[in-house]
């Protein structure tokens, strides 16, 4: 569900129920007008705007998985300084 939430084409299909349902009510055109483009306006740019962000939320700790595992690779690699015995 939250797939269809960040959707834009959901959310043109729900502005557009919207309108459908404000004009068999009767409501004036110039009423339905504005909430269209009101909606077309603000809704879209909303949803990309949580978008994006997620996906550089992602990202960020996509490169912080990235480092650590590059880190924990360099530590397991490196050979055991064995302490010299001196007889």
């Amino acid at each position: 569900m939250k797939e269809k939430l960040t959707s834009r084409k959901f959310w043109i299909a729900i502005i557009t129920i919207i309108t459908g349902i404000l004009g068999v009510f009767g409501v004036a055109d110039n009423t339905i007008e504005m909430v269209s483009s009101i909606l077309l306006i603000l809704v879209p740019g909303i949803v990309y705007i949580f978008t994006e962000g997620k996906i550089d939320a992602s990202a960020v700790t996509q490169i912080d998985i990235d480092s650590f595992l590059e880190k924990l690779k360099n530590l397991l690699s490196d050979e055991e300084v064995k302490p010299e015995i001196s007889e």
